[in-house]
């Protein structure tokens, strides 16, 4: 779907380079980790879908927090609203419906699929998983960073 990156090829032969890190951003076990890494050095707010998902107006009060903002239980019901995966896929703006298709085409697949958390087991074989569960233990270990699955 996105044009400027390297053609995918099948989900089997996609899940071997995404674990070579045979992708256009490189290796996504050093990208994480470099961006993790930037804690140390700048205020950076890392938040996680999973949590967005469970608890939208938690998560939205900690970004209030991280920008110094005291916001009104009527803004913070609008920003819930706005900031729903329904709104959201349904807006030109975050869903990239308006950018061109020679960049972005959404006829392949959408750029905002289900809005849910664990749809990776279908699409993962239990091989692939293993294989991933290795790679990920392997990438993460060292730092702090744990990710929900």
């Amino acid at each position: 779907m996105n044009q400027l990156h390297p053609e995918p090829g099948p989900w089997e032969g996609y899940v071997d380079k995404f674990i070579q890190g045979n992708m256009g951003f490189g290796s996504w076990g050093t990208h994480v980790k470099e961006f993790w890494a930037l804690k140390q050095e700048r205020n950076i707010l890392y938040m996680f879908y999973e949590d967005m998902l469970e608890d939208p107006k938690r998560e939205i009060r900690k970004v209030m927090r991280f920008l110094g903002k005291d916001l009104s239980d009527d803004v913070l019901e609008k920003t819930c609203l706005h900031t729903s995966f329904k709104a959201m896929k349904e807006n030109p703006v975050t869903n990239y419906t308006a950018i061109d298709s020679s960049i972005m085409n959404q006829s392949v697949s959408p750029f905002m699929r289900k809005g849910i958390c664990g749809d990776w087991k279908n699409h993962f074989t239990v091989a692939q998983n293993e294989r991933f569960d290795e790679y990920y233990q392997k990438e993460m270990s060292g730092t702090d960073l744990s990710f929900r699955f």
